[in-house]
């Protein structure tokens, strides 16, 4: 293993009890190729260097299984972007049923493109928005776990989210390590929703400013009212 940002992710990710084999170490070295080759023509990301690209996007990303307890069998991965944190997610736990959901076209080419190169299964690249897919029959409260990263808003991401979590379903949010003033505003809002705030995480990672990460549950069914028409959580949250 002589690339040191590969070998930084696999001794991390094995210090966090979450070891890679050698097959899936590929697979991270794929993607940060074609995610820098995609990047010289298509804006993707502002992380450029690689080992960057392996910390703040791959390490990140991982960290939210530490916390997922049993792996889901669900998950959707709201306003995905490049595929984070999901396609690293369903790396690392092949099995996972992954829904990327991306409202910018150049995005989702990217991550079908991706899913072709990398030959994963049980993945769906949607281009959409998280307002419609609340409402849609075939997705709405049947996903084990909603995440988003740097999408939103807490009180935002919640009425994203809560919506297509089942009962008992978990809301994994990235956040900054000084987000206390945003989670207290959007405890109302969670609960209004059908969910409650369990715990704040910190996460640490190798060389990168502090995060934490919140973690709310689905406890009670969302109000058949939300998510509001597209747009309207970001203009008036809850």
């Amino acid at each position: 293993m002589a690339d040191p940002a590969e070998r930084l992710l696999a001794d991390t990710a094995a210090a966090w009890g979450l070891p890679l084999d050698p097959e899936q170490l590929r697979q991270f070295g794929i993607y940060a190729d074609q995610l820098l080759a995609w990047n010289a023509h298509t804006n993707l990301t502002a992380i450029t260097n690689r080992q960057a690209i392996y910390v703040r996007h791959f390490l990140d990303s991982l960290a939210l299984a530490r916390f997922w307890g049993p792996p889901p069998a669900t998950l959707v991965d709201i306003g995905t972007g490049a595929g984070f944190p999901g396609m690293p997610l369903k790396i690392l736990y092949p099995p996972l049923a992954l829904t990327l959901l991306e409202s910018v076209g150049k995005k989702t080419a990217f991550l079908t493109h991706l899913i072709g190169v990398l030959g994963l299964e049980q993945v769906r690249v949607v281009t959409g928005r998280a307002e419609a897919l609340g409402h849609d029959p075939g997705e709405r409260e049947r996903y084990d776990v909603a995440t988003a990263r740097a999408v939103a808003d807490l009180r935002v991401l919640a009425e994203y989210a809560l919506p297509l979590l089942r009962i008992g379903g978990l809301l994994l949010a990235p956040k900054g390590a000084s987000a206390e003033r945003e989670i207290e505003a959007a405890r109302r809002t969670v609960a209004l929703l059908g969910g409650t705030i369990e715990q704040v995480i910190p996460i640490e990672l190798p060389g990168v400013e502090p995060r934490s990460l919140v973690v709310a549950r689905k406890v009670a069914p969302t109000d058949p009212r939300y998510p509001r028409a597209v747009g309207i959580p970001a203009r008036r949250p809850l």
